[in-house]
This record gives structure tokens, C-alpha cells and sequence, in this order.
């Protein structure tokens, strides 16, 4: 593998390219504030580089065999393996989620990624209609641009496919979470890729800005929030790009009448709490029966309570700090506003917690008496906070549930499972979780609404990468396969 490339550095054309002209960001441990790297900041001039490498590199990609690109994932996946502990660490790090979350999640799902994505573009099978080849041919150039919550995750789950496909990347990771994102860059240059074929700036918002709106990118893939997406989205509609959009979330967990509290409950708290409630799919509003609030609220206060701060590097760890201090300041000031507007805290509140008040931590927070007109009840918080409301039966659950902008992901909880699936079938989401049941990654994700556009994960994400085309009256429809399945 190549030497360790210069921090202040980005990735265009198979070279390590000084950034012009921006003074380096820092990246700091949000645990303890303390500064553990850095990266450039890059201009448009850097972007046009990056841009026009990943233009002259497609060709020759789209055109290389699908078992070719297949391998050379594969070696890309086994890097990335056995860098996994290592790069576990540098996550937990840089954002903070807890060690133990970060193997294996951060870890272990972009691992997965891999895996189904490299099946599913196996198993693709060129079609026809009664006269025409439908052939899949790549996007083009896709702007891929991450968000820090799951860095290296969202990283495999847009640069795989991608390549998968036959397209070229142009990544820019969060600035928040660089530096995972630079081993990632060195693993591929070590496994055989063209150069050109996958390309790394490093920056802010405006050299993202300035990706979405080169003229040569195709596609633009984009995971953050809402706000940003809106002004992503804007842009590739302006220029009729392809865009793919995975952005917030508020989204409803229903305990039925008849759910099993002592389980439901504790694993709602979980559901909503893990990687510090840094998750866009977070079930963060539990919507429970009115006549079991108070059960609910005493197993809740109960089940939040194990989940202590504590060093994110210690495996028994569950609770680390935010990702920043900017993100602490934001949490506090939504909790803050629903106590005044009549919400209360049954456990933790807006103060950090005890012995913790060096660094973005935020203690697990629970808030009761909150109705679905509140900020709290209707915006994304993205810390770990759950807030309890009330209804009045299922019809009144499903409808509590529906009554939002977002719809990304959902829980219901039931001892009746088909009484569950029905009650799921209903609710306004990209996905519903039955009864605490775990991430299918082989399913669509993805949102509706102020959620999104397009689905990720296994072949539903891959298909997210072509653009179909129709060859009419072709003699060898069907027959084969081509470069791109």
C-alpha cells in the first residue's frame, strides 16, 4: 500500500494533490476537545481537477468487465477488514460513538455493503420486453458526499455501488470525519483501481456546493439533513442530475395495547439512544397508550438510566459524547425549548453530564407530556433524546404517527405480529421495524417526504446507478449480457 498521504492533501486522478489556498480544518475528538488531525479545505480549482479525472476515467470503467470490477471490490472489502480495528478506533475518535457500536456497526456494516452489493450485481440479469434489450448503462460521474454520523458506513453504501456499476466517484467526506475516509482512499489505491476512477476532496459546505454544481457531474449522492438536502436537490433539479437523497427523520415507534412493556420499552430506549441518537433512522418519538403512560414512563426512566456516559474507547461503554460541541449547543437548545413549552424531563434534561462537562457529551435525556404540535415532537434532534406521547388507540397511533414531514423509518410494537404488520402497512415510511426486529440490509432504505429520494443497500441502491436504456428491434435482445448486466 502507498505511503501515508500528506494531510493537507486530496485525492484526483490516481495523485495526492496540495489543496490550494483554504488553511486546513481541524478535526477534533469531541470526548475531550482535543485536536487529532486535520484536513484541507478545498477550492472549486481542486474540484474542477477531481471532476475532470473521474470524466476521463469513465470510459474506460464503464467499459471493463463486470467481473473485473467485481474483483477488484473484493480486494478493496479484504483491506478494509483487516484494517477494521484500527479504523473502529479513528471513528470512535473523531465522533465519538462508543467503541464496542463502532466495530460493529461502523465497521461491520460497511463490511456488509460490500458483500450484498457485489451478490446483487453478480446476480443481475440483463431484461427484455417482447422487443426490445433493456440495458443498464452507469450514471456517468456521482458526486458522492457523506455525512459524520456513520462516516465509513455511508462511504461503502454510495462508493460501492457506484463502482459496482461502472460509474467513477468523486467522495467528500464530512469535515467532521476525514480521516477514515483518507485510509479508505489509500485502500483503494492499493487494490488495483484505474486512476481516476474513485477521487477524494476534502471541505466544507461550499467546496460540497461546488461539487453538486459542476457541469460534469452526473449524479449527486448526498446523506446529511433536510436543510441541506433541500438546497442539494434544488441544485440537481436546476441541472437535471440524478440525485439520491437520505436525509432526516422524526420517526414514530407505536406500542399497541397489547405490547409487552417490559420488553418494548427498554429496547425503544435503545432503538432511540444508539451512536448517541446520532441516527437518521432513530425511533425517537414513542407513541404509547394513554392509559400506560405512567408504566411506560417508569420503565423508560428505568431502561435510560443504564445508559451512562462513560469513555467512548472502553468497550462497556453505550453513551459517548456528541460529535462536536456545535452539535451539543444545538440538542441542549431543543430540549431547553420543549421544557418551556410544558414538556418535562424524567431524566436528564439540558445540563451535561456529572463529571463530564469537558467535551460535547449530553446525558440521556427522556421527556414525557409532549404533544405532536411541539418542535420537539415535529423536528429532528439528533442526541439522545426520547420523547413520550400519548394516543388514544390504533387508529389514533397510526395517525399521530402519519403526522409528520418526515418519513424515513418506524417501529411498532405488538404481541400480535400480523396485528403489527397491518399497523405497519399504514404508517406514511420508508421502513418499519415489528417487534425491536433488526436493519435488514438486503431491504431498500431510504425515506418519503422531507426524508428523501431514493433507496440504498443491496440491489435497490445499485439500481440507483444506471440509467436504463431500451434498444428496439435489437436481434440479439436477450442474449447477452454486456459489460453492465
Amino acid at each position: 500500500m502507498p505511503p501515508m498521504a500528506d494531510a493537507r492533501t486530496y485525492l484526483a486522478g490516481g495523485a495526492w494533490i496540495e489543496a490550494t489556498a483554504n488553511p486546513p480544518i481541524p478535526v477534533v475528538n469531541p470526548a475531550n476537545g482535543a485536536v487529532i488531525g486535520e484536513a484541507p479545505c478545498c477550492t472549486a480549482d481542486d474540484v474542477d481537477r477531481a471532476v475532470a479525472a473521474a470524466r476521463a476515467a469513465l470510459p474506460g470503467w464503464a467499459a471493463t468487465p463486470v467481473a473485473d470490477r467485481l474483483a477488484r471490490l473484493s480486494a478493496l472489502r479484504e483491506a478494509l477488514a483487516a484494517r477494521g480495528d484500527e479504523l473502529a478506533l479513528l471513528i470512535t475518535r473523531q465522533m465519538g460513538t462508543p467503541i464496542g457500536f463502532s466495530r460493529a456497526a461502523q465497521i461491520g456494516l460497511p463490511l456488509r455493503t460490500f458483500d450484498i452489493t457485489i451478490a446483487a450485481m453478480a446476480a443481475l440479469e440483463e431484461e427484455r420486453t417482447a422487443r426490445s434489450r433493456i440495458l443498464r448503462d452507469p450514471a456517468g460521474v456521482v458526486a458522492a458526499i457523506t455525512p459524520w454520523n456513520f462516516p465509513l458506513h455511508q462511504i461503502a453504501a454510495k462508493v460501492v455501488p457506484a463502482l459496482a456499476a461502472g460509474c467513477t466517484v468523486v467522495l467528500k467526506p464530512s469535515e467532521i470525519t476525514p480521516l477514515d475516509a483518507r485510509i479508505f482512499a489509500e485502500l483503494v489505491e492499493g487494490c488495483g483501481f484505474p486512476a481516476g476512477v474513485f477521487n477524494m476532496l476534502f471541505g466544507a459546505a461550499e467546496t460540497g456546493a461546488a461539487l453538486v454544481a459542476h457541469p460534469q457531474v452526473d449524479m449527486v449522492s448526498f446523506t446529511g439533513s433536510t436543510a441541506a438536502g433541500r438546497h442539494i436537490g434544488a441544485q440537481a433539479g436546476r441541472d437535471l442530475k440524478k440525485a439520491a437523497l437520505e436525509l432526516g427523520g422524526k420517526s414514530a415507534n407505536i406500542l399497541l395495547d397489547d405490547a409487552d412493556l417490559s420488553v418494548a420499552v427498554p429496547q425503544a430506549i435503545g432503538q432511540c439512544f444508539v451512536n448517541g441518537g446520532q441516527t437518521c433512522a432513530a425511533l425517537t418519538r414513542l407513541i404509547v397508550p394513554r392509559a400506560k403512560r405512567a408504566a411506560v414512563e417508569a420503565l423508560a426512566v428505568e431502561a435510560a438510566a443504564r445508559w451512562l456516559p462513560g469513555d467512548p474507547e472502553q468497550p462497556s461503554t453505550r453513551l459517548g459524547p456528541l460529535s462536536s460541541l456545535r452539535q451539543r449547543e444545538r440538542v441542549a437548545a431543543m430540549v431547553a425549548r420543549a421544557l418551556e413549552d410544558g414538556a418535562t424531563a424524567l431524566i436528564g434534561g439540558t445540563a451535561a453530564p456529572e463529571g463530564f462537562e469537558k467535551g460535547a457529551w449530553f446525558a440521556a435525556t427522556v421527556l414525557s407530556g409532549v404533544t405532536p404540535a411541539m418542535e420537539i415532537a415535529r423536528e429532528e434532534v439528533f442526541g439522545p433524546v426520547l420523547v413520550i406521547l400519548d394516543h388514544d388507540g390504533e387508529e389514533d397511533a397510526i395517525a399521530i404517527a402519519n403526522d409528520s414531514a418526515y418519513g424515513l423509518s418506524g417501529g411498532v410494537w405488538s404481541a400480535d405480529p400480523a396485528r403489527a404488520e397491518r399497523v405497519a402497512a399504514r404508517l406514511r415510511t420508508g421502513q418499519v421495524m415489528i417487534n425491536g426486529a433488526m436493519l435488514d440490509m438486503e431491504a431498500p432504505f431510504g425515506g418519503v417526504g422531507q426524508s428523501g429520494i431514493g433507496r440504498e443497500y443491496g440491489r435497490y441502491g445499485l439500481e440507483e446507478y444506471f440509467n436504463l436504456k431500451a434498444i428496439t428491434g435489437a436481434a440479439s435482445a436477450g442474449q447477452d449480457r454486456g459489460s453492465n448486466g
